[in-house]
Parts: C-alpha cells; sequence; structure tokens
C-alpha cells in the first residue's frame, strides 16, 4: 500500500528537466546512432557531426550539461511539469543560427528534418507516433539561455575543438582580433520619421484604453491623428529629398505644419492622460509606457524643432537612433560602402585554427579601448605564441602590456614610427604574421552567413545572446568539417588495400 501511495506520488510530480531522455520509447532511436552523411558538404552536416560527437564524449558532454544545469535549473522545483530537455535546446539554439533561420523555419526543422530530429533524440522509426513541438514551446526554452551562458559554452567548445585541431596539447596559440558591426534590426533613422514613430505609439497605447473601456472621452477620431501625421510626414520627406527653387522655404513650412501638428497631439495627451483609468497592473504598465513615449515625442519635437527650423546643428549625443532598440549605435567605419552602419561593433578574437576564442561587444567603445579586457581573459586561459591586430587597436599602452605576457605583439602603429619601431616593424617574421592577419576577414565573413549580418532579435540582452549564439554556432560547423574530413580520410585508409589488390 505505502509502495503504491510513492509510486503515485512519483506519476503525479515527476522531475520538469532532463538531461537528455535515457529510456527510450519503443522505436524511438538512440541519439549516438545519428548517420551523419560523409558526401554532404553542407553547414547543417558539419554542425550535426560536431554535436553527435559532444554528445558522445563524456568529457565534454558534462561541461555542457553542467553550465545548462547551472542556468537553467537553478532556483528551479525538482518537480513539476516536465519540459524540454537540456540537449534538445542546445541542439535548436544551435541550428538557428547556423542555418541563420527564423524561429518559424526552426520549428518546422524541429518537427520534419530528420537528421535534426535523431540529434535531438525524438526521432521513431516508421510507423511508431512521433514526437512533435509547438511554436511556442521552442521560442520560449530557446530564449532561457543568455549571453553568460553562452560564453561558458563556448569556452567549453573552443576546448573540445582545441582537442581534435591541435597535434600536440602544450601547442602554443597565434591569435588574430579585428572588429566588424552586427547590425539591429531597425530603419533608418530621420529626425521626422522618429517623431512619427514615437506619436504612432503613443496613438496605439491609447487606442488600448480604448479597446478596454470604449466609454473614454475625446479620442473618437484617434484614427485621424495617425494618418494626418503620417501625411504631414511624407509631405516634410518630399521637400526635403526634392530640388528646384526655394527648398528651404519649402522644408521649413512643412517641418512647421508638422510640428504643429506633433505639438497638437501631445497637448491632447497630456490633457486626457489623467482621466485613463488604473483599474490594474496591465492599466498600470500602459501608463508608464505611455509616459515613456510622451517623454521621447517631447524631445523629438524639440529636436526637430531646432534643426529643421533653428538650423541647429544636433550634438552626437542627443540622437535617438531607434525607438525600440535604443542601444544602437550610429557606427561610420570609413568605407565607402556601406558608409554608415547602425548596431553595435563586435571585436573577435579567432585562432590558427579558425576557432573563435573570444567575441566583446562594444558598448560606445573605440577598438584601442577593448584590447586590456580581451587580454585579461585569453592570457590566463591559453598560451600564446602571437597576437595580431591591424592600426585601429594601436596605443602605446595596448603594446605594452601584451609585450608582457604574448612573446610576438603584431600591433601596427598609427602614424609616423621611429627608427626602433620602424625595425621591428621591417621584420620577417612581423611582415608573415601581420600578412596572415587578413584571414580573420574570411572568418568574420562566415559569421556573417551565420546571422551576424543583421539581429532580428529584440532588446539588448536577446541581441548579446543572438551573437554569443552566432560563434558558438560557427565553431561547431567548423570542428564538425574537421570531423568529416578525417572520417573521409579513415574510410579511404581502409579502402585502399582492397583498391590494390584488385
Amino acid at each position: 500500500m505505502r509502495f503504491a501511495q510513492e509510486s503515485a506520488k512519483i506519476k503525479k510530480h515527476p522531475k520538469m528537466r532532463k538531461r537528455f531522455e535515457p529510456q527510450l520509447l519503443l522505436g524511438q532511436l538512440p541519439i549516438n546512432e545519428t548517420p551523419i552523411p560523409l558526401k554532404n558538404r553542407g553547414s547543417l552536416t558539419a554542425l550535426g557531426a560536431a554535436l553527435k560527437e559532444i554528445f558522445v564524449q563524456p568529457e565534454w558532454n558534462e561541461k555542457i550539461f553542467n553550465i545548462l544545469e547551472q542556468k537553467i535549473l537553478s532556483n528551479k522545483a525538482k518537480t513539476g511539469r516536465p519540459g524540454m530537455n537540456l540537449w534538445q535546446i542546445f541542439v535548436l539554439a544551435q541550428v538557428r543560427l547556423c542555418q541563420n533561420i527564423s524561429y518559424d523555419d526552426l520549428h518546422d526543422m524541429a518537427n520534419h528534418h530528420s537528421m535534426i530530429r535523431h540529434l535531438m533524440g525524438v526521432e521513431t522509426e516508421f510507423g511508431y507516433e512521433k514526437i512533435k513541438f509547438e511554436y511556442q514551446n521552442i521560442v520560449d526554452n530557446v530564449g532561457l539561455l543568455d549571453n553568460a551562458t553562452v560564453l561558458q559554452l563556448n569556452d567549453v567548445i573552443v576546448g573540445f575543438g582545441h582537442s581534435i585541431f591541435k597535434k600536440k596539447e602544450e601547442e602554443a596559440l597565434r591569435l588574430k582580433t579585428d572588429s566588424f558591426v552586427v547590425e539591429s534590426n531597425v530603419h533608418f533613422p530621420t529626425d521626422y520619421n522618429l517623431l512619427f514613430d514615437y506619436a504612432r505609439k503613443s496613438i496605439d497605447l491609447v487606442s488600448k484604453f480604448l479597446k478596454k473601456y470604449p466609454e473614454l472621452p475625446d479620442w473618437r477620431k484617434i484614427n485621424n491623428w495617425q494618418r494626418s501625421l503620417k501625411g504631414m510626414m511624407r509631405n516634410l520627406g518630399r521637400a526635403n529629398v526634392s530640388g528646384g527653387k526655394n527648398k528651404e522655404k519649402r522644408i521649413k513650412e512643412a517641418a512647421k505644419n508638422y510640428l504643429s501638428k506633433a505639438t497638437c497631439l501631445m497637448k491632447k495627451l497630456e490633457k486626457s492622460k489623467p482621466s485613463l483609468p488604473m483599474n490594474d497592473k496591465k492599466d498600470i504598465v500602459l501608463h508608464l509606457e505611455l509616459d515613456r513615449f510622451m517623454g521621447l515625442l517631447d524631445k523629438q519635437i524639440d529636436l526637430v524643432y531646432r534643426r529643421l527650423i533653428k538650423s541647429e546643428k544636433i550634438p552626437h549625443e542627443e540622437k535617438i537612433f531607434s525607438i525600440f532598440e535604443d542601444y544602437t549605435e550610429w557606427i561610420s567605419k570609413g568605407k565607402s560602402h556601406p558608409n554608415v552602419e547602425l548596431g553595435k561593433n563586435t571585436a573577435i578574437t579567432t585562432d590558427q585554427f579558425g576557432l573563435i576564442l573570444d567575441y566583446h561587444i562594444m558598448d560606445h567603445e573605440t577598438d584601442s579601448q577593448i584590447i586590456i579586457p580581451i587580454a585579461n581573459r585569453l592570457v590566463i586561459k591559453y598560451m600564446i605564441s602571437s597576437w595580431s591586430f591591424d592600426k585601429g587597436f594601436w596605443h602605446p599602452e595596448n603594446k605594452q602590456r601584451l609585450t608582457e605576457f604574448v612573446p610576438q605583439v603584431i600591433m601596427p602603429k598609427k602614424g609616423k614610427r621611429n627608427k626602433s619601431e620602424q625595425e621591428q616593424e621591417s621584420q620577417r617574421s612581423f611582415k608573415l604574421l601581420k600578412n596572415k592577419h587578413s584571414a580573420v576577414e574570411s572568418n568574420i565573413n562566415e559569421l556573417e552567413h551565420c546571422g551576424l549580418d543583421r539581429c532580428p532579435d529584440r532588446g539588448f540582452e536577446h541581441f548579446k545572446r543572438y551573437i554569443g549564439l552566432a560563434v558558438c554556432a560557427y565553431n561547431l560547423k567548423r570542428i564538425g568539417k574537421k570531423l568529416l574530413a578525417l572520417e573521409i580520410e579513415r574510410n579511404n585508409l581502409l579502402q585502399r588495400p582492397y583498391k590494390l589488390a584488385c
């Protein structure tokens, strides 16, 4: 009787998450038997080979699972509804960035791609019922990872890669560091289209109140406000890009009409805001959001007035480049195409095997300001024989600090060189490593094909996680290619005696 009661409790309160499903269902295929096609040279095949190898080697899967458990299972009850297991979360996070796909495509692959399902441990033989995943289930579970967790995962992946690439464990690394821009998902900002964005969002929030409380007064023609403002914004845009006589006069006239309408909206919002209900938590959130957008609207009205009416030059620090992705920076790197990028500068550090050891997302920083933090992270982890940079990273303190730990620092000086610096940069070893530095550009190009050309995720924390997952997927794909090459070579060696005998 007592045993039956305990069994009932266990069934009623199962453990929430597992590392993976050790007890296979009838017809379910084991992960370690996932077939990896050797003749397919696609990125997904390489990723699959690396993931399978990590899973079958206890040394590495233990480290991966420990990191995931610390993030996902800490402060969680051991009982409750079972969720997606840790291995499935890890696989789906890597597949999304390896293929540079949306969550909709990831949902389709999780339910219909045989190799991915086999790697996740949910694929079954023909005739057996298939396990399916819901779209929101995938989004919520992959979203459990954060940038700090992904940084730890990348360290494990790099260690796994070195165990495959390195011929000797004590082999020193030759590092290369360069930066590029990861764009955020924003439209090109102008003063007048940002003003419309703030006005539109303020009107949208009032519309939510009206939907909940239809009896609210004074907003019978709420849709007309948005249409009028949009028309005036377009008139100002046309006046700004068109030529002809009296262009400046036409711009100022269109700007005055636009600002007059926006100011009237601002006054109406201020007048009616006290009458908007505050009956529950949802109403309080709407009030806080409305306060935020009204403040931004008021600020943008002032910026447009100063720039277009008073012809002032607005200081860069006062400008806002996105209504939602407020972390976005205006970055001009002196290139002809594109001459301006909107996002964040990101520095990556690669080794001679093409693995990315470290990534650093710059927050209003320059290349020369980030060297010491990167060096502090890498010097304690790896044995480094050389480290190369371009001129953008040059600073006397940077070179002095790095030479204390790294035998060869390739950091060309900006501007004129003195005699000793000229001699140092004329050495054959310096020139060879400087020429090899350009290999990091191909790594950046491959990263951009992994999704780091433009980040679709919203919010700075999700932006950082997206970059980290792209780096992990890139490293796994590179490791997988090496594993496939080794397997093909092994198969060729096995077939060679037979061919000779024939």
